[in-house]
């Protein structure tokens, strides 16, 4: 037992190792001095002053964030409205259709989503004139994938609620819909935030899906990056790959916290 146990943590250990090792390499390389990314030639922080002296990255980091709180904002509120759904109406005509509609998006390729939505968006832009592609598309896009992962988290929270809390509340006098917004929404809300954390950081993360239904005109942070590597690695990506790393390690371990709590 003694010896599995620690082959079990060796091969552990290596696969966190090769997962997060070339982060945490990154991470340091963004203090390099040289501009060869993988030679060290002493600790400086210019490459984090010319990132933010990058109009162009700075440009593309704005659309990215505004386009991932659209998202993440209507995915949280349609994805109440499912995972609500599917946790209380038990039986209803084609629930096991629309459970499934729900968590298609999680486990279909993003290239089918994508090349899906860029046929909607161009058979609409043909019949009705729009929209056209760039911040709306995407932001639509955005929301499809997102709502899957809101509706998870939103569902299995109302699983081990405690519904006696609404029935006093109705017992008292409140109606259906009082009792959710007095009651229920404030009960799960953690939940909810949750879910919008995780689909504010999956759209901020995007690329596959975002490159069929972006604009020309429109290109967000990872698209400016995969564009930028394809031309030789810029010391400044590993300044961007850092500040992404701690912003996405702060929203899940912000999203867990809010998962865990009861209130």
């Amino acid at each position: 037992m003694i010896g599995r146990a620690r082959f079990a943590f060796t091969v552990l250990g290596f696969g966190y190792a090769f997962l997060y090792l070339p982060l945490a390499l990154v991470m340091i390389y963004s203090f390099n001095e040289s501009r060869l990314v993988t030679v060290w030639g002493g600790f400086s922080t210019k490459w984090w002053g010319a990132l933010f002296a990058n109009e162009a990255m700075l440009q593309a980091a704005w659309l990215s964030i505004r386009i991932a709180f659209v998202s993440a904002t209507a995915a949280s509120v349609i994805g109440l409205a499912a995972g609500y759904a599917l946790a209380r109406a038990r039986r209803f005509p084609g629930r096991a259709l629309f459970g499934s509609l729900v968590i298609a998006p999680m486990v279909m390729p993003e290239v089918v989503m994508g090349i899906s939505m860029l046929l909607l968006f161009v058979g609409a832009e043909r019949l009705l004139g729009g929209p056209e592609r760039g911040f709306l598309t995407i932001a639509l896009a955005h929301i499809t994938f997102s709502i899957a992962f809101v509706a998870i988290v939103v569902q299995a929270r109302l699983t081990d609620f405690d519904r006696s809390l609404e029935e006093a509340a109705m017992d008292l006098g409140a109606t259906p819909w009082v009792t959710f917004l007095t009651v229920t929404l404030p009960l799960i809300a953690p939940a909810v935030g949750s879910g919008w954390l995780l689909a504010f950081t999956l759209s901020l993360d995007d690329l596959i899906l975002t490159q069929f239904v972006a604009g020309a005109q429109s290109q967000t942070l990872p698209m400016r990056v995969y564009s930028s590597v394809r031309l030789g690695v810029d010391p400044q990506i590993n300044v961007l790959a850092t500040i992404v790393v701690v912003v996405a390690a702060c929203a899940l371990a912000l999203s867990g916290w809010l998962t865990r709590r009861k209130v």
